[in-house]
């Protein structure tokens, strides 16, 4: 038996085939290849933990093998040593029938071992998974659905033939079409109307509200496929002509307002952009015919859904090439920016494995394919339209209507049209609001999951609107803003409060205080020759969660005081090992000696068993699941949406404060001689940590080794794993623990006594967020303030930033330094999607397979403010608020921050992005 079979653990069944994951043993001799395990655990276990800084710092500055594009075959102990290659060729037209390939254009020494066609995966007796429902490859004869849609899969035993292969089909050229039928049509993907009146008083009930009355939708569709979001006097539909009918009354009320409301109408465009991230997609199989095990090794966000998703492919294929067991590894992702999440790149990986069987397979894309395959940002089309009265600068209502262009496959356009709109009105308290969103199905590139998510581009217009509204009236912008910025406890555009701070008169005040904002006027006075100068300001409150999201967690400390911690969290550049590490040093008293990420073999122990879909579930529904004390509404979570810090560590934090209280106190109070009947024993809470030693006031400091080293005598608990679910608020469970009935926020339990095996102890009680909160359209939210000054050459036209500062709250920081590397970065970003990116719709586009670095411009150093950014975190307003996640927030305001500075230079307000050199030069004449 192979050392990668051993000790494997079953996690799940989908498709009727055992998904597992290998639990790997201790490494192997310095001449053999390392165990998958140990290049993924860090510190590195030839190092001891850091003390301060980011666990991975070391691994990544020194170019260790973390990444799924870092491993082949011979990396792997047990897997055969050569690595074969996949190429996956894509359509670069979506108009005309494709009639399949012409090999007689290749070289013959580019020639593919195996070429797996549309017909193949028929014969293989494939299923697509539900969320990437469509053709994984285009059967010949029929027309691609988009831009960039597989047509095969080419496998080549040799490097050089693929490499070769590779470079031939960059421009399609054996690829064959036939007659033109023009671009398929499909139904639009989603269509959505957000509608809110406030009642006449911020306490007295809503008159309409989502959170109440549901998320509504139009049933009827012109011939054009777009929505009629009219009322329609028929009986079907109730529900939507009732919120229909209050949306069309704000709509008459903007038309009709009379001189004392200053009314705007605009539109805004924003573009197609990629995610950039630094990895290509990657991944490498291998399917053993005689075991019938698949082994997989990836890079995504989300693992459990990957996992799951390639058994449900295979879980019907015929008997000879179906495994019966998928063995899932998953390495750290170069980058993910929300591309990453639910990707169907791993289902090809898997049938490359499946089609070469015996051979170690490799599937990755270069930039090229990356571009024409990888998934995009939503372009939006918007119109919006604002009413503010003139006297207060009160904002008295806001409409707007959204156009997604979601591409090929619906992927997340459904979500990312919910999330943009009901982000549409930010951190703006607005009392009477009516928003329309539809997703369109195009053929262009697939878009979907984003940094930003749809708010990056709805609340870009806003914020531009915001500024137009302060010039027209006029305001100072930042007053503009206080005067409607959302007190804590107001309702959202849905109807419900946030249930987290809000803290956006604190933002606003120091960006108010700034020197950028302060010295505007004088920096503008004083212009050199030929410059222009113009300074900006906006602000953007983006919510984190999804509303059904969860976290795996286990912490154990073995007797001479060393902390290892699992998690399911993805590290993407989030820092999360080190975010983990961090949380749980507070508990523990010791930062973590491992850390293992994306580890969703680590939590059989806890049995969990999961059904029903947790966004659509009945309240009767989950009430009868969770009976069931195994039962959870969701498993495992993608690492996005911004909970790497609030989720993805809230479960680890929790089994920490298990194995605190029920292992590590019981073992101090025993070392300090003090009885259950003293007071003290019960004082837990008092203690805190100074380094590693344990203080509590008028004892002796003990030494965590010291500590560690008698809980295990004791056989008390030195090892916790939990699971946690948030719907907007955490699920809460009791569990039966020595001496005590312990309640906290999850719900499920395993411990470990002593050096014995985790054992699950089942919840005596559970409450689950109601289903209701599922009309929320946001709970938890982090706000973001930017400032920026620009300078622009009269002649050139070109831009330079010259000074910018952002101030932003996210709760307890737990590492600062990512937290700044974030800000940083999503100030790059901003600039990029601002002045610089963009890909065009169709056939100029990506999808045409010619796209690389040196036609799309990312914002590089020269671009950027180097040393003249400045970034504040606002600290906790309490030791006990938990910290939120900011790595969206910190990129949105940046964008209109810099329309606004541009306007503020040259008169001119742009409506569409990206603003570029040559378009400033235009209206300067």
């Amino acid at each position: 038996m192979r050392a990668s079979r051993r000790d494997f653990v079953k996690f799940g069944m989908a498709g009727g085939i055992a998904v597992t994951l290998s639990r790997l043993g201790p490494a192997q001799a310095a001449s053999g290849p390392q165990p998958f395990l140990v290049h993924e655990t860090l510190p590195q276990a030839s190092s001891s933990s850091p003390a301060t800084g980011r666990i991975d710092g070391v691994a990544k500055v020194t170019g260790e093998k973390l990444y799924a594009s870092d491993f082949r075959a011979s990396d792997m102990p047990g897997w055969p040593a050569l690595t074969s290659h996949a190429l996956l060729v894509r359509a670069h037209d979506a108009t005309h029938i494709y009639e399949g390939l012409d090999l007689s254009r290749l070289d013959p020494a580019a020639a593919p071992d195996v070429v797996v066609t549309a017909a193949d995966l028929a014969r293989l007796g494939v299923t697509v998974p539900a969320f990437y429902a469509g053709d994984l490859l285009c059967p010949v004869g029929e027309t691609p659905l988009y831009l960039g849609q597989p047509v095969a899969l080419l496998l080549f035993a040799q490097f050089d033939a693929y490499d070769r292969a590779r470079l031939a089909f960059r421009d399609g050229g054996p690829l064959t079409f036939g007659r033109e039928t023009g671009p398929l049509k499909r139904p639009n993907y989603a269509a959505y109307r957000f509608t809110r009146v406030a009642g006449a008083t911020p306490e007295a009930p809503d008159l309409y509200a989502p959170i109440r009355e549901g998320w509504i939708s139009p049933g009827f569709t012109e011939s054009s496929g777009r929505p009629i979001w009219a009322p329609l006097p028929v009986a079907e539909g109730g529900a939507y002509a009732q919120g229909a009918r209050h949306g069309e009354a704000i709509r008459a009320e903007l038309k009709a307002a009379g001189p004392g409301v200053l009314t705007l109408e605009r539109d805004f465009t924003t573009q197609s952009v990629d995610p950039m991230f630094l990895e290509p997609e990657a991944g490498l199989a291998w399917y053993e015919p005689s075991a019938k095990v698949l082994d997989i090794v990836l890079g995504v966000q989300s693992p459990f859904e990957a996992a799951e998703s390639v058994a449900t492919l295979l879980g019907s294929a015929q008997a000879d090439r179906r495994p019966t067991r998928i063995d899932a590894k998953f390495a750290h992702v170069g980058g993910g920016f929300g591309g990453r999440d639910h990707t169907p790149f791993p289902l090809y990986v898997a049938l490359a494995a499946l089609f070469l069987p015996g051979r170690p397979v490799r599937l990755a894309h270069d930039r090229f394919q990356q571009f024409q395959g990888g998934v995009k940002r939503h372009a939006f089309a918007m119109r919006s339209q604002i009413g503010v009265d003139r006297a207060s600068g009160l904002i008295r209502a806001f409409a707007a209507d959204h156009v997604l262009d979601g591409g090929g496959l619906a992927n997340y356009s459904a979500s990312v049209a919910a999330v943009g709109a009901t982000g549409a009105i930010s951190l703006y308290s607005v009392p009477k609001v009516d928003v329309t969103t539809v997703a369109e199905h195009t053929r262009g590139v697939t878009a979907g999951s984003m940094r930003g998510y749809g708010t990056l581009q709805t609340m870009t217009a806003l914020e531009t609107l915001i500024d137009e509204v302060a010039t027209t009236l006029p305001l100072d912008p930042i007053e503009l803003r206080r005067r409607n910025a959302l007190p804590p406890g107001g309702r959202t555009m849905t109807g419900n409060p946030f249930s987290v701070s809000v803290r956006a008169l604190e933002i606003l005040d120091k960006l108010e205080a700034h020197p950028i904002w302060r010295d505007r006027a004088l920096h503008q006075r004083q212009a050199r020759p030929g410059r222009l100068v113009g300074t900006g300001v906006a602000c953007a409150a983006k919510d984190y969660g999804t509303g059904a999201d969860c976290s795996l967690g286990a912490v154990s400390i073995d007797p001479e005081g060393r902390v290892a911690i699992h998690s399911d969290a993805v590290e993407m550049g989030n820092g999360i090992g080190t975010a983990l590490a961090n949380r749980v040093a507070a508990q523990i008293g010791r930062r973590a000696d491992a850390v293992t990420v994306a580890q969703i073999d680590a939590f059989d122990a806890l049995s969990l068993r999961t059904s029903g879909d947790p966004y659509a579930i009945s309240q009767a529904e989950q009430d009868a699941a969770a009976r069931d004390p195994r039962w959870v509404p969701a498993i495992s979570s993608p690492t996005s949406a911004s909970i790497g810090a609030h989720v993805g560590t809230h479960a680890a934090a929790e089994a920490a404060r298990v194995v605190f209280r029920f292992g590590l106190w019981p073992a101090a109070l025993a070392l300090w001689d003090i009885g259950p009947g003293d007071p003290r024993a019960r004082q837990w809470r008092d203690a805190y940590w100074q380094g590693d030693r344990l203080i509590l006031s008028g004892l002796p400091p003990l030494a965590l080794g010291t500590i560690a080293a008698k809980a295990h005598q004791q056989g008390g608990v030195t090892g916790a794993m939990t699971h946690a679910f948030s719907r907007w608020a955490w699920a809460e469970a009791t569990f039966g623990l020595p001496g005590e009935d312990w309640t906290a926020d999850i719900d499920a339990l395993a411990v470990r006594r002593g050096a014995g095996g985790f054992e699950r102890i089942d919840r005596q009680a559970v409450a689950f967020p109601p289903t209701e909160y599922n009309r929320i359209g946001t709970a938890f939210t982090s706000l973001c303030g930017t400032v920026v000054r620009v300078e622009i050459d009269r002649a050139s036209g070109a831009l330079t930033i010259a000074k910018a500062y952002s101030v932003l709250e996210c709760g307890a920081v737990l590492v600062p330094q990512v937290v700044l590397g974030q800000a940083q970065g999503g100030f790059a970003m901003g600039v990029g999607y601002a002045l610089l990116e963009t890909l065009p719709p169709f056939e100029d586009g990506p999808g045409n397979g010619q796209w690389n670095l040196g036609r799309y411009v990312v914002a590089r150093g020269s671009d950027l403010p180097l040393h003249d950014l400045e970034i504040e975190v606002l600290p906790p307003l309490s030791p006990r608020e938990p910290p939120k996640g900011m790595a969206e927030v910190v990129m949105i305001p940046v964008v209109p921050a810099l329309l606004n500075a541009i306007h503020a230079a040259t008169g001119h307000r742009f409506q569409s992005l990206p603003v570029t050199q040559a378009m400033i030069k235009g209206v300067l004449g």
